[in-house]
């Protein structure tokens, strides 16, 4: 199967894979996540430059993908060629946190928002997604990505960060803090043993949604209560394979695991 599945991907003609965002949208302005909305005025003008850009390569064989949301859609709107919508290039699903603003869940939710922060890749949203999650369900995607030609996608920053992840062979403990800012199309190129990458940024101004990996914070710089940092830590201790005289010590940030001897 391994085999074949190789055999199934390998490319005899050069090929390029284009990544970008989707245009500035109002809940990028507002600082809100998720949510199906429309463009800002500056989102609009890069519809119009990503299409002047993409359509005078004259790439050949060019396709576009998008996911299903408006703002990625409305961002391919103006590039003449055959266009694709995937459901499963959606933007990570935020669950009861849809539409709310990072600094409303750390005020409304510190326990939640704490848990992220300890661990991006497998924290789940209440009725959401984990990174992991998104993994899973971009799979196919990928692998189709890999059996395509010329390919346009516009999606969305944890989408794009799954797939950058993916071919630059980036470890899974960094993929949710990989950059993909808007306004920016990556370019991939497959060469042998790896991947180029290039970033072409285009001059129109747009805010910066990345949130840099935190430091190990103490519970009391989160100003949350003891009792939170244990549920925190029980959490994690499930989350584990830990033995019954194993320990995880009540902390935030970096936890603190004591194994005792096993033998």
């Amino acid at each position: 199967m391994l085999v074949r599945n190789w055999l199934m991907n390998i490319h005899l003609v050069p090929r390029t894979l284009y990544l970008t965002r989707h245009g500035e949208s109002i809940n990028n302005v507002l600082g809100k996540i998720g949510g199906d909305c429309e463009l800002s005025n500056r989102g609009e003008k890069y519809v119009s430059a990503l299409a002047d850009l993409i359509n005078n390569q004259n790439i050949p064989g060019i396709r576009v993908w998008t996911s299903w949301l408006k703002r990625s859609i409305q961002t391919a709107s103006g590039i003449e060629a055959p266009q694709e919508r995937w459901k499963a290039l959606n933007e990570l699903d935020c669950g009861d946190f849809d539409g709310m603003t990072y600094d409303e869940i750390c005020h409304k939710y510190p326990a939640e928002f704490a848990a992220r922060d300890l661990n991006k890749l497998t924290y789940r949203y209440p009725g959401g997604e984990s990174y992991q999650d998104l993994v899973a369900r971009l799979e196919p995607v990928i692998m189709e990505l890999e059996r395509q030609g010329n390919v346009v996608v516009i999606g969305h920053q944890a989408v794009l960060r799954c797939i950058l992840a993916y071919f630059m062979d980036k470890p899974l403990s960094e993929l949710p803090y990989v950059k993909v800012p808007l306004h920016t199309l990556i370019k991939i190129t497959p060469v042998a043993y790896g991947c180029e990458v290039e970033y072409i940024s285009l001059p129109i101004d747009a805010v910066d949604t990345h949130r840099e990996k935190p430091y190990a914070p103490t519970h009391r710089q989160l100003r949350i209560k003891s009792q939170i940092v244990r549920e925190l830590s029980d959490r994690t201790a499930e989350s584990l394979n830990m033995g019954p005289k194993d320990t995880v010590v009540n902390t935030v940030g970096a936890p603190q695991i004591s194994l005792r001897n096993r033998n």
